[in-house]
């Protein structure tokens, strides 16, 4: 496996990217999240793209335009089909051996590939896609009740609440909105919804259940889907030990068709 950095055009902007090389004809296209580099956090994305390489798949990642490397305005995962889409056609072109694209993403990653419906990925592995509102001021039930009893299993937190250190009033509103069966979808989780219904690949969820974005995700969604496939006691960057075993895990499987 070698590493390579390059540079590729998307619209009037000059995009950065890496391809960590491999003999495999199926691919791996990794999209990063948020203002997220394309090595990840503490080189999360760097360090699973030489792992994912190291097991004979090739892997491509990006700066989007307006971060890290790249040229260009930021204009948010809303706006990054562009980005994407040539993102993919650099890889075709640096790598001709691939024949098959997965498509990965984290967060907001995730739902951008599923509000452009693939964007001509031949397979999607989504990871904790954002479903919140930009506006939402509460936290879905489940997720509220997990930052809960997070809290109250931290000695620090049952010394604040004994000694007067809590705001109460938000303490009780916190635990009314805990107390709520469900919410109502929010308008991304339908367009999500209705732009993953426009692709006909294959396609996996995976949520981390310790991640609010995932609880948020998943309380928005069909819970009959079988798409969807729950780590337990994961968090959103998967850095734990079961919880990165899991991720390579359901991405090589995709790989390997």
């Amino acid at each position: 496996m070698s590493r390579l950095h390059l540079t590729f055009g998307c619209v009037k902007s000059t995009l950065a990217g890496t391809l960590d090389t491999a003999p495999g004809v199926n691919g791996l296209l990794l999209v990063s999240g948020g203002n997220e580099l394309r090595s990840g956090a503490f080189s999360g994305q760097a360090a699973l793209a030489a792992r994912i390489a190291d097991a004979g798949f090739p892997v491509f990642r990006f700066d989007r335009r307006g971060v890290g490397d790249s040229g260009g305005e930021n204009r948010g995962f809303r706006n990054s089909r562009a980005e994407i889409h040539s993102a993919l056609a650099a890889f075709r072109a640096i790598a001709p051996q691939v024949e098959r694209v997965v498509g990965f993403g984290n967060c907001d990653a995730a739902s951008a590939l599923m509000l452009g419906a693939g964007i001509e990925c031949d397979a999607l592995v989504l990871s904790n896609p954002w479903a919140i509102e930009h506006d939402d001021v509460a936290l879905p039930p489940i997720a509220i009740r997990a930052r809960y009893a997070e809290k109250l299993r931290n000695p620090r937190e049952i010394v604040r609440l004994l000694t007067g250190g809590v705001n109460f009033g938000k303490l009780a509103k916190g635990l009314l909105q805990a107390g709520r069966s469900k919410v109502g979808p929010s308008t991304l989780a339908g367009e999500l919804t209705a732009g993953l219904a426009q692709y006909h690949g294959p396609v996996r969820i995976l949520l981390a259940m310790a991640d609010r974005t995932a609880q948020a995700f998943a309380a928005n969604w069909d819970v009959d889907d079988p798409r969807v496939v729950r780590c337990e006691g994961a968090g959103h960057a998967w850095v734990e030990p079961h919880a990165r075993e899991f991720l390579d895990r359901h991405l090589l499987e995709v790989l390997r068709g």
